[in-house]
């Protein structure tokens, strides 16, 4: 699809492990990925097939028990806790299938958040969250507090929140997940439109299939390893 310099994620050799017991869990070992700059990347596979545990590893909510992580030409699988948080901060937006919203601020306060965490002025964290908010249509809404917004309304604030502070990457586990149909539709409209105005690179975690098919790629997850359904059975780990 391209070539190195095209890379956003690389990962090598990836694996991980859990201690459960006596007993030891092995999510998945050996993982060899290559997600491209631009891409929109689908990851699908059973529950518990440990799609979530990748999308964690890869925005360095998790470390790898063994392998290798580049985030374009940085490898972040060994970088310090503090490092690794200003890279979730500056580098990777999160969205999940709960909004996580603070229940006592305000939608414009939550959009803040992130940018307040890098000491950036309350004034122009307003502004720039309210940029962000009026981008996902909610700017009438910035003063309502959490539970004031619908389960859709929630969701893009959940999206400004991730995406005020200008991110490279997406990383979204089933973001339509909680939805209904209508309002998933909607998000899912809304994520292929951020994703190209924002130039970001973004792979989402869904069990949605018609959300899969607008992806560029998708790959499966299953047993410990990656299929891409474009080659039907070739498993991508060496």
């Amino acid at each position: 699809m391209g070539s190195d310099n095209d890379i956003s994620f690389k990962a090598l050799g990836l694996t991980r492990r859990y201690q459960s017991g006596q007993s030891e869990l092995v999510v998945f070992a050996g993982l060899n990925l290559d997600v491209y700059r631009g891409e929109r990347l689908a990851l699908i596979g059973e529950s518990g097939a440990g799609k979530s545990t990748l999308l964690h590893l890869l925005g360095g909510l998790d470390r790898p028990s063994e392998g290798t992580i580049f985030f374009e030409t940085r490898e972040i699988s060994g970088l310090s806790d503090a490092e690794l948080s200003n890279y979730r901060n500056r580098e990777i937006g999160f969205v999940w299938q709960t909004h996580y919203l603070l229940p006592e601020f305000t939608a414009l306060e939550n959009v803040m958040m992130p940018l307040l965490i890098r000491n950036i002025s309350q004034p122009e964290a307003a502004v720039a969250a309210t940029r962000m908010l009026e981008e996902v249509g909610l700017k009438e809404r910035a003063t309502h507090r959490a539970g004031e917004l619908s389960g859709g309304e929630q969701q893009r604030v959940a999206l400004a929140r991730a995406l005020v502070g200008r991110p490279k990457a997406l990383l979204a586990d089933e973001p339509t997940g909680n939805l209904d149909f209508k309002t998933g539709e909607m998000i899912m409209d809304l994520l292929d439109e951020l994703h190209r105005s924002h130039r970001l690179t973004s792979i989402y975690v869904t069990h949605n299939q018609m959300f899969a098919a607008r992806c560029d790629r998708v790959l499966k997850l299953d047993k410990g390893e990656l299929f891409s359904l474009d080659s039907g059975s070739q498993g991508l780990r060496e």
